[in-house]
């Protein structure tokens, strides 16, 4: 019904004339003056502007739709909010770029079936097809009849750092890479760009989940933005108080991880003297005497960098023997013993601490995830949990690397690495991956998952390869953790990737 491309005095007539018409069932509210309209955080094109000099707004017996600014509300990101849809569970929204309104949006995220729908290009033609609508006697919002995909927002910016280096070019957006950045890990991309057509429905859902329960106060949301005039549009989840619901894409890894966060701290600790400060590395002999193997990436940072103090954050102390480094017996057996992790960094918060740790496999010798887990024994047996933070050391490095550079860029460097980095410490407000009683997993044809269904009867576990980084993995707000038990150990499978809460055995009465 948009192909035709009406005018704003067809959709203005048609609608004034329905009003007439049947005047119980729609209600125009009033237009605003020209001075009003100069008058907007944003520019009214004039198309627009012969709408909204006419009507600023509509109600019927199931919509109220506003076109402008109404007391405290303000145009946002990239977009005004027309209405709400489904009994407020959902929002409507159209892009204000300089260019022109449009598209029109409706994005309803909750529910069993979440649904996004580009209703219409461009406002007027949004109008038009509702003023079709009514006069047909149609209330219910239009349905997708063609569809799109939306697209993870780290795999396009990393498709087009590939292209750039000439690697997989083809079909690489270098305007869409632009409006992402580096990407995020919970925000999808709809490229409104050259859609089969309308009312096109995108295939996407948020990345959390209201199923098996919620871990809190189930307070997520999703938060969209149109950006580039009308060129995209952004969905990111924001995963508060439920479980993450589907795997995200992470960002890469480099293969070179080691090698660059060696010369990027280096870089950092020329150019920022006094905010970051390197010990001195060790020599391979020294290496091969300790009781751990260690792998060449992490040699590869050891022989030149063997501690790391950044202004704001916890020291990293990357050879053995800090004071810093010290743990309990009792949170040691927790950990998983000698052999089992590498201590890094005492990490304080309020009046708890957590230490952060390279898990090691002891069957192989890899070195892989970094964690943070409560310091405290006593505390982490009643309360278990941890939070992700880093797929190796170089990729933690990486990152510490990459926020330095931000801080240093304004003001008060150590305040804003403080509180860029929160999430070093468990259940700061990260997003929660579901731990599952390892039962589930009974038949899995993942190996990994595999294994774990041979821990005890109550444990509970997570695969960590594909939520985001930072997370927190808190065991005991998973529904089938029973709130009386205590946690006999922490299990961590191929050096992290799988991270599992083994409770105390509950005696049965003789």
């Amino acid at each position: 019904m948009y192909e035709a491309g009406p005018s704003a005095v067809d959709a203005v007539r048609a609608l004034k004339e329905l009003a007439r018409e049947r005047p119980d069932e729609l209600e125009l509210f009033e237009g605003f003056t020209d001075a009003e309209l100069d008058g907007w955080a944003v520019a009214v094109p004039e198309e627009v502007r012969g709408v909204l000099r006419e009507i600023g707004g509509l109600e019927t017996e199931d919509h109220e739709y506003r076109f402008g600014p109404r007391g405290r509300e303000v145009f946002a990101d990239g977009c005004w909010t027309l209405g709400e849809t489904d009994f407020g569970e959902g929002s409507l929204i159209v892009g204000v770029g300089a260019a022109g309104w449009g598209p029109v949006v409706a994005v309803n995220p909750w529910g069993a079936d979440p649904d996004v729908t580009v209703e219409a290009p461009d406002f007027t033609a949004w109008l038009a097809g509702f003023a079709e609508r009514f006069a047909d006697g149609e209330a219910d919002r239009p349905r997708g009849r063609f569809s799109v995909s939306a697209i993870s927002t780290v795999e396009l910016a990393e498709g087009a750092e590939q292209g750039e280096s000439g690697e997989h070019s083809e079909g690489c957006d270098r305007e869409l890479a632009a409006l992402v950045g580096r990407g995020d890990p919970l925000t999808d991309l709809v490229d409104l760009h050259g859609l089969p057509g309308y009312p096109c429905a995108v295939d996407w859902e948020p990345y959390f989940s209201t199923f098996h329960e919620t871990a809190d106060t189930g307070s997520s949301e999703v938060q969209f933005q149109i950006v580039g005039e009308g060129r995209a549009l952004l969905l990111r989840s924001v995963v508060s108080g439920d479980f993450l619901g589907r795997a995200v894409r992470r960002h890469r890894v480099p293969a070179d991880a080691a090698r660059r966060a060696v010369a990027e701290l280096r870089e950092l600790a020329a150019g920022c003297p006094g905010l970051v400060v390197l010990d001195a590395g060790c020599a391979d002999s020294v290496m091969d005497g300790w009781a751990v193997p260690v792998p060449e990436e992490v040699r590869t940072v050891l022989r030149e960098i063997g501690g790391v103090a950044i202004a704001g954050l916890p020291a990293l102390r990357l050879l053995p023997g800090a004071p810093e480094h010290a743990v309990d017996p009792e949170l040691h057996h927790m950990l998983g013993g000698d052999g089992s992790y590498w201590p890094l960094a005492r990490i304080g918060h309020g009046h708890g601490h957590a230490l952060a740790q390279i898990r090691i496999d002891p069957a192989t010798g890899r070195w892989g995830y970094v964690v943070s887990v409560p310091g405290d024994g006593e505390s982490l047996r009643e309360y278990p949990e941890l939070a992700l933070l880093a797929e190796s050391l170089p990729d933690l490095l990486l990152t510490f690397a990459r926020l330095a550079r931000r801080a240093a860029a304004g003001p008060d460097f150590a305040a804003r690495m403080a509180r860029d980095t929160r999430w070093l410490f468990p259940n700061t407000g990260e997003p929660w991956p579901r731990p599952a009683p390892v039962c589930e997993w009974a038949g899995s044809a993942d190996p990994l998952l595999a294994a774990a269904t041979e821990l005890p009867d109550g444990t509970h576990a997570a695969d960590l390869r594909a939520v985001p980084i930072p997370s927190d993995l808190c065991f005991y707000r998973a529904a089938g953790w029973p709130y009386a038990a205590r946690l006999e150990r922490l299990h961590f499978a191929a050096a992290g990737q799988l991270a599992a809460a083994v409770p105390v055995p509950v005696s049965v009465p003789g």
